[in-house]
């Protein structure tokens, strides 16, 4: 006999990010088990045709677009319809929104500098963050894990990486890594499409070609990221300030089949690792369920078919950005908040065609070189920070143009 939960029993979600990859494979993962979870409100940036397809399906009670023209286009399209859900724009809202006293999970997958407020407002509100802005945890750090702790607020990772290490680490680790025999953090990555291209030929190297993922589907940002390993550089610093872990305790290794998606080393020689098909389903699946499990649509992993495992030391020379983050581990303070700047700006610029691909890192380290590394001991410092580094790497990138 199957009996259908209630709706005050269901989570409420409210999804930040909801038209991005993280926030439609989200969706999807609520659309298979509407006995748990229901769509309480969904953040978006300017895509307001998918969002108002989402609003079909999900029917939230709130929709907020960070564009008010965005908005004001969904909110006549709704109204035509006989829609009769709330929409608001601005940083505001989606603030007011995640921290809503009805919300019981907060997806937050805004990408970058965009989702550190509304990501903020949950965490302080006490809700359970599933947190795939990697970016506002690096921006903050000490400053969000205090914040978390404060609160009561249930932290889980949504990186492919940290949710299997959260999965690989007993639940008494937040004592302290050395406490519960934790000797390294494996942090594996895929390498990006160019783990084997000559690095000569980064300078001609197109926004398309650095798009495409070998293993992958993820917005244009990110796949960026993931190309120069800004994005496991970001991830580097996320596993410090998640875990407890010293930089010295966390070891990055090249993994291209992108099936182990991290790994755990014990003092008593034992290596744990979770591996899964690289869907991002898996961990968002695990997390909206934690402890439970729930279906997440993700087909299971054939080993046979994968025939084999290859791992190997990151090359600095070629993977430039990930150094530079991980020399911000180590400095501390504001460094991570103005790499992370410098190096969305320099993205940008790359993916409007106003900055060659290997000039990115050079756009980065020029902007840390620059600027005094300072306390982090609020968030107007941290934002103050961010806005320096982003006015200062837009300069670089001005010089830069038309630079052979």
């Amino acid at each position: 006999m199957t009996v259908l939960c209630s709706q005050s029993a269901r989570q409420q979600v409210c999804v930040l990010g909801s038209t991005g990859s993280i926030g439609k494979s989200t969706l999807d993962v609520i659309a298979r088990n509407p006995d748990q979870f229901s769509v309480h409100s969904l953040v978006a940036g300017k895509s307001a045709n998918v969002m108002l397809e989402q609003a079909r399906q999900f029917r939230p009670q709130y929709i907020v677009m960070a564009d008010r023209q965005a908005a004001e286009v969904l909110r006549a399209d709704l109204k035509a319809e006989g829609l009769s859900i709330s929409v608001e724009s601005g940083v505001t809202a989606m603030a007011q929104v995640a921290a809503d006293s009805n919300v019981d999970v907060v997806m937050a997958a805004i990408v970058g500098a965009a989702g550190l407020v509304p990501t903020m407002a949950a965490v302080r509100a006490g809700k359970k963050v599933l947190l795939a802005n990697k970016e506002a945890l690096v921006m903050t750090g000490a400053l969000f894990m205090d914040a978390v702790k404060a609160s009561g607020s249930i932290l889980l990772p949504i990186d492919s990486e940290h949710n299997a290490i959260f999965q690989c680490l007993p639940s008494e680790h937040q004592s302290g890594l050395e406490r519960v025999g934790v000797r390294r953090i494996l942090l594996t990555a895929s390498g990006g499409p160019f783990r084997q291209s000559p690095v000569e030929s980064f300078a001609t190297v197109t926004p398309e070609q650095a798009c495409a993922h070998p293993n992958w589907s993820m917005g244009r940002k990110i796949s960026v990221d993931s190309a120069t390993m800004m994005n496991k550089g970001l991830e580097f610093i996320e596993a410090c300030w998640l875990f407890g872990a010293t930089p010295d305790q966390v070891e990055v290794v090249i993994h291209p089949q992108s099936i182990i998606h991290s790994m755990v080393d014990y003092e008593d020689g034992s290596v744990l690792a979770q591996m899964g098909n690289p869907d991002m389903r898996t961990p968002i699946a695990h997390a909206l369920a934690w402890p439970k499990r729930i279906p997440s649509g993700v087909s299971p992993l054939s080993l046979t078919d994968i025939a084999r495992l290859d791992f190997y030391a990151p090359d600095m020379l070629r993977y430039r950005c990930l150094q530079l983050a991980q020399e911000a581990a180590r400095s501390g303070g504001t460094a991570a908040a103005m790499l992370n700047a410098a190096n969305e700006i320099a993205v940008d610029a790359f993916l409007d065609h106003r900055l060659r691909f290997d000039r990115i890192p050079e756009v980065i380290d020029a902007t840390l070189q620059t600027l005094p590394i300072m306390n982090a001991g609020d968030l107007e410092q941290v934002l103050e920070a961010d806005k320096d580094a982003r006015y200062l790497a837009q300069k670089q990138v001005s010089q830069m143009q038309g630079v052979a």
